[in-house]
Formats: C-alpha cells, structure tokens, sequence
C-alpha cells in the first residue's frame, strides 16, 4: 500500500507535473496564481512544486495577475458589473489590492471605465422605468447595489437612465 504514493510530491495527479497542469489550466484561460495555487494543491501536488512551476510560469510571461486583472475586468464591465464587485471578486482570487487599484486606475485613464454610463446602462436594460413608488425605487437601487455599484453611481442611474428613451 505504501508503494501507492511515492513519488507523489512532483506527480501527484497521475504522472503530471504541476507545470503541466497548470500549463493546461491556462490553456483554457487566465488564471490568478492564488487560483493556480489552489487548483494544483487540490490535484494533489506538493506547495514547493506548486510554489516553483508557478514562478517559472510567471517568468517566462506563461502567468500574470496583471494580465488576469485587465481581462478580468473587462469580463465584468461587459457583463455590467460595478467597480464594487470587481473589487471584491478579484480579491476573493487572491489578486494584490494595489495591483487592482492600478489596474483599475490604467483602465480609467485610458477611458474604459465609466461606471456612472455603465450603471445606467444596466438598469435600462433591466428596467422600463426609475418606478413610481419608493418601493420601486428601493427595487432598483438593490439590484444596483448587488451589480456592485456605489450609491452615487446608483442615484446617478436612477436619475438618467432613461433620458434617452423618453
């Protein structure tokens, strides 16, 4: 029985190497490294094997929290995602807060972000009118603030989401 696991530490899921699994994984997307890390921990491999295919990767530009961030974020911008939710869900991946703020602030100076447009956007499409009573309001205003926008950009959208269409 012992016999079954030896070798494990650089092989553990079948034969593969933690390179050659983390090599797939980015194949079919990009990936944190706190993802990566989590994944290949989860297939059985070793944290130093995990540990050293993952700086290898990151150097030769195979991996790069960087990278994800920027795809990231326009994943979530397309979908109609507030600056709040990107925030949040690229920290729960393990992504540096300063890399997020900076990523955040490339795509805002490059004239990606405008949360305040993107927010009216959302609730349009979602909904034919601000609503005539608070309780419609108060609907509208959640439905925002579970995209992941602030209040400002909220009331904002509240206020001129519809002035095109009227």
């Amino acid at each position: 029985m012992s016999g079954l696991f030896t070798g494990a530490a650089s092989t553990a899921s079948g034969g593969v190497s933690a390179r050659d699994d983390a090599i797939r994984l980015l194949a079919r997307r990009e990936y944190s490294r706190v993802e990566l890390e989590r994944r290949l921990a989860a297939k059985g491999h070793a944290s130093d094997d995990i540990a050293e295919s993952l700086d290898a990767l990151a150097s030769e530009g195979l991996q790069s929290d960087a990278r994800f961030a920027e795809i990231f974020l326009r994943s979530h911008i397309a979908r109609g995602q507030g600056p709040l939710k990107v925030r949040a869900e690229l920290g729960e991946r393990g992504v540096d807060r300063e890399l997020i703020r900076a990523t955040l602030a490339e795509a805002d100076a490059a004239g990606e972000l405008d949360w305040f447009s993107l927010a009216c956007e959302v609730l349009a499409k979602r909904f034919e009118g601000p609503g005539s009573t608070p309780r419609e309001r108060a609907r509208r205003e959640r439905f925002l603030a579970g995209r992941g926008f602030d209040f400002e950009q909220s009331r904002h959208a509240l206020s001129h989401a519809w002035d095109n269409l009227l």
